[in-house]
C-alpha cells in the first residue's frame, strides 16, 4: 500500500471515529476506542483495562484522551468501590 493511500485511509478512519456525542462503541470496537482514549496515559495498561470494562458496560467512550465525559453519562457516573471515578 502506498504511503499516500495509507494516510488517506487513516484520515478517513479518524474522521469516521469522531462523534460530538461520544463514541458509541460496538463490542469489537472497545479496544480501538480505548487505545485512542488511553494514548497519553501514564499507566497505559491500567487505563486500557478500566476503559475496556467501562466501554463494555456503557457501550461508549468519550472522545479525546482526557475529559469530555459529559458525552457519555454512564461512563462519567461509574465509580470505584472508593467512590472515585472508575473510567479513565
Amino acid at each position: 500500500m502506498k504511503p499516500s493511500t495509507l494516510a488517506v485511509f487513516l484520515l478517513v478512519l479518524l474522521f469516521l471515529s469522531y462523534s460530538p456525542q461520544g463514541s458509541m462503541a460496538a463490542p469489537g470496537m472497545c479496544g480501538l476506542k480505548c487505545g485512542m482514549r488511553c494514548a497519553k496515559a501514564a499507566v497505559k495498561d491500567r487505563c486500557l483495562k478500566y476503559c475496556g470494562i467501562c466501554c463494555a458496560e456503557c457501550k461508549c467512550v468519550p472522545s479525546g484522551t482526557y475529559g469530555h465525559k459529559d458525552e457519555c453519562p454512564c461512563y462519567r457516573d461509574k465509580k470505584s468501590g472508593k467512590g472515585t471515578p472508575k473510567c479513565p
